[in-house]
């Protein structure tokens, strides 16, 4: 994967253009890119910098588990959504709360991922495999601070992989993710590897091998305060990638903890640093 992703990085460095941005940090921004994986070519964990996989798992665990409060995050040393959130923790009907409760208007709340896994177990040919998060009634008041927003019942932000596609055939599990807006230095490497954990636990689940993943950008953006970080990753030499092994398979995807993970052979080039755009 990382020969298209470096690939990306010079398509925003050499034509992106110019633009303002909800931060007023200021973007080099593309629209409309998409490129593929297979995992049976490895796990898509960048080489070309380090990733911070505990931070990748944990987020997607917190996804799973239905929470939006940074507590559980923090317990366990991952402090990537603390930018956003109240004092209290607090960040709105973000992701979980989307994905396991997405409420109706008769007032129901709809658990998107447990009706994921019963439809690819029944009817695995359907073309409605989805998990969706761009929940309207739940967008934050974009005058207001992700904190006010999160504290007045909204999300805190709202979401950026805005919907999940999954896909079987002959006896494999592929996922699309869609994107409406891609932070492509800090952002789209967590993404990556967090659809291909997610593709590969349900497919473990689901009693499928992994197979493809593809994703769709819309803004792909490089923050100009990511420019030279990005011109020093372009010009490093990919090495061999990773190979993801889940060390149990446990009786429901809710119940995945961070040690059935194991990563082989991820030997990256060393980290490279980078503010958040808040």
């Amino acid at each position: 994967m990382d020969r298209q992703y470096l690939g990306l990085l010079r398509d925003i460095l050499d034509g992106g253009v110019r633009k303002s941005d909800r931060t007023g940090t200021g973007t080099l921004s593309v629209f409309g890119r998409s490129f593929r994986h297979d995992l049976r070519d490895g796990f898509p964990l960048l080489t070309t910098k380090r990733l911070h996989v505990k931070s990748i798992v944990y987020e997607l665990l917190w996804f799973l588990r239905g929470d939006t409060n940074i507590g559980f995050l923090t317990e366990h040393g991952v402090s990537i959504w603390n930018e956003w959130a109240t004092p209290a923790g607090e960040l709105g009907p973000v992701y979980g709360a989307q994905w396991r409760r997405w409420k109706g208007a008769d007032g129901r709340e709809h658990d998107q991922v447990a009706a994921l896994i019963e439809g690819l177990r029944r009817k695995p040919d359907s073309r409605r495999h989805l998990i969706n998060a761009w929940n309207v009634a739940d967008l934050p008041d974009e005058s207001l601070s992700p904190e006010a927003n999160a504290a007045a019942g909204k999300m805190a932000l709202p979401p950026c992989h805005v919907m999940y596609q999954f896909y079987v055939a002959e006896g494999r599990l592929s996922c699309m993710l869609t994107m409406r807006s891609v932070d492509v230095f800090l952002g789209l490497p967590y993404n990556c590897a967090s659809t291909a954990f997610l593709t590969s636990m349900l497919a473990q689940q689901c009693g499928l091998e992994p197979g493809e993943l593809v994703f769709s950008l819309g803004d792909a953006h490089l923050y100009a305060n990511h420019l030279d970080q990005a011109r020093a990753q372009i010009v490093r030499e990919p090495r061999g990638a990773p190979r993801l092994v889940l060390e149990r398979r446990p009786p429901s995807i809710f119940d995945y903890r961070f040690e059935d993970f194991r990563i082989e052979g991820y030997e990256p080039h060393p980290h490279i640093p980078a503010p958040i755009a808040k």
